[in-house]
């Protein structure tokens, strides 16, 4: 069976957060986007539903946490070339977001960035031979870096 991931956010904004998340290459589908939410497709099989503040309050008695100023998940997506991620934040950074520290472990690449509403995003790439496991040939190709 195919499994999809539904990222679900509060947003304060939603005309915004359609604008921020789109102007990056992301596509909205209008047939479950409508004034109190919308469906952003990142690939065939990764969902981002972005939501107002009260649509939210329909899925959980919880309050919606100011992501800003507290963390509780950190969405990473992984992307098929080290200069991909440089191209997907530089492009959420001109739309509005906050980069945040970067990460080199050689066999792996990272950026992260915070929306316009403070939720964290990492965009990574790794090195095939990485994600094989076979950390030997890993070793003989990036030497003795940090591998954790």
């Amino acid at each position: 069976m195919a499994t999809n991931v539904f990222i679900n956010l509060p947003v304060s904004d939603l005309a915004r957060s359609k604008e921020f998340y789109t102007s990056f290459g992301w596509t909205l589908d209008p047939n479950f986007s409508n004034e109190d939410a919308g469906a952003v497709a990142i690939s065939d099989a990764i969902f981002l539903m972005i939501l107002t503040h009260q649509h939210w309050a329909q899925f959980t008695d919880k309050p919606v946490a100011d992501a800003n100023a507290t963390s509780a998940v950190i969405n990473a997506i992984s992307v098929d070339a080290p200069e991909e991620v440089d191209t997907l934040v530089e492009r959420a950074v001109a739309a509005g977001a906050t980069e945040n520290k970067p990460q080199e472990l050689g066999f792996m690449r990272s950026r992260s960035f915070s929306d316009p509403d403070g939720h964290a995003w990492e965009v990574m790439w790794m090195d095939p031979i990485a994600q094989s496991g076979d950390w030997e040939a890993v070793q003989a190709k990036y030497g003795d870096q940090q591998l954790a």
